[in-house]
């Protein structure tokens, strides 16, 4: 095992444990080196002021950047930004964008997110027929949310 294999184990150990003032001198170094799964907890961190005071700009930079390299986690987070409006303006249509992204990959939440987006018309055109897919993919009955 490398020492950055190392780091980055010990730093998802660290942050999975609540341990943020160990996990961040672990993680921040393989983040800025272009880690995904690293700069994904990173931008978690930033995000949600753990262990240190929230900066949702150095949020969403580490977000975007593990998103775009494919990591399901990181493209759900940052669908919420969108969809939130959380240290950049509010977008349904890009939230929707990052939602499908981690959707295609199998992300449970962004199923279910994505099909109440469509039920409700949230910045997004309401499609009940896309509502009804997205929950059935997400594991849930779609007439439970659907009263046609």
């Amino acid at each position: 095992m490398t020492d950055s294999s190392m780091d980055l184990a010990s730093g998802i150990a660290a942050f999975e444990s609540r341990h943020f003032n160990t996990a961040y001198p672990l993680l921040k170094p393989l983040a800025d080196a272009g880690n995904a799964d690293a700069e994904y907890r990173v931008a978690i961190m930033y995000q949600n002021g753990l262990g240190m005071v929230a900066d949702l700009e150095l949020a969403l930079q580490y977000m975007r950047s593990a998103a775009e390299k494919g990591d399901p986690m990181a493209q759900h987070g940052l669908a919420v930004m969108y969809m939130m409006g959380e240290g950049v303006s509010a977008d349904a249509a890009e939230a929707e964008k990052w939602f499908l992204k981690a959707a295609d990959q199998g992300l449970q939440g962004s199923f279910t997110t994505l099909a109440m987006m469509y039920l409700e018309g949230n910045g997004i055109p309401k499609d009940l027929d896309k509502a009804r897919e997205y929950f059935t993919k997400g594991g849930f009955d779609p007439d439970e949310f659907i009263k046609e």
